[in-house]
């Protein structure tokens, strides 16, 4: 490369200041040390950027276009060594997030914009998980930050949210149809929809197992398009199925007892709380924070 950085900002200053001698003293150099970064940029670059036209530096067609190029290469140049700034004291520069599906998607995504916003410089890996599958993600050192149902043996946790499961199947389902409370004899003719345990080691079933006909899937929301499609029943998160019960489409099974129950959904770090990195500490308490709204 023949052009370096320093002309560059130079280059830019100059735009950015109005002028050479306000340039000068933004970057606290002389006048003419400016002049000749620019001077010499233009000469190895071989096209003219500015012309003087009175007392004042004018953008040439060349300059305005390159000038955006410059304005990214320092911006690049800054967000390096920010970088490098903040890992030197001890931010990390990436982080595995690992969330069972039942988490509300709405508290994530305020969680994470909260994050980026005060650690923009630290990458988030995100990997959703059913069950089990959080925990054995910590205990196989894969998880820097864990949302779920169980703490692993070994590590300390907190809970972070409840989600209400309540068993839900459309509003034409036969279930709803018997005019009387469902029992556990009524579930059993009827299909009930599952979602597998992502973990591998040790999976666990989760609520009630009794139905005959079962099928099972892999993700929250194919469970909750079946039951809306008239497919089976299921236990739901409230909060996913919501907009579905306000338009009819949903209704809670009449039951006397079991017809929701709520599941706490844990926090825990993967490292520990006492050897948690600043981005760490700072993701696990904007995750906190959309949590209690």
């Amino acid at each position: 490369m023949k052009t370096t950085l320093e002309q560059w900002r130079a280059f830019q200053a100059v735009i950015e200041y109005g002028g050479y001698a306000q340039a000068a003293q933004a970057l606290h150099r002389s006048q003419s040390s400016v002049s000749y970064l620019v001077a010499k940029l233009q000469d190895q670059l071989g096209v003219p950027l500015l012309e003087v036209e009175g007392r004042k530096a004018q953008l040439t067609e060349v300059g305005r276009v390159l000038l955006g190029h410059a304005q990214s290469l320092l911006t690049d140049a800054e967000s390096i060594e920010q970088r490098a700034q903040r890992i030197r004291a001890g931010w990390e520069p990436e982080l595995r997030l690992v969330v069972d599906v039942a988490f509300p998607t709405s508290c994530l995504a305020v969680a994470l914009d909260r994050f980026t916003h005060e650690a923009p410089l630290t990458r988030i890996q995100l990997t959703e998980v059913v069950l089990s599958g959080a925990e054995e993600a910590v205990l196989e050192h894969e998880a820097d930050v864990m949302i779920g149902a169980y703490v692993p043996p070994g590590y300390l946790g907190s809970v972070l949210i409840q989600i209400e499961f309540v068993a839900l199947a459309r509003f034409d389902h036969a279930l709803h149809q018997l005019q009387r409370n469902v029992t556990e004899d009524d579930l059993k003719r009827y299909r009930h929809i599952i979602v597998r345990d992502s973990g591998t080691e040790n999976p666990r079933d989760e609520g009630w197992q009794g139905s005959v006909q079962r099928w099972t899937v892999s993700s929250l929301e194919t469970s909750l398009a079946l039951v809306a499609g008239g497919l089976g029943f299921a236990w739901l998160p409230r909060h996913m199925a919501q907009r579905h019960i306000d338009q009819g489409v949903l209704k809670p099974l009449p039951m006397a007892r079991g017809q929701s129950r709520m599941t706490p959904l844990h926090l825990v770090l993967g490292q520990g709380w006492a050897q948690a990195g600043p981005a760490t500490r700072l993701l696990a308490q904007v995750l906190e924070q959309a949590a209690a709204g």
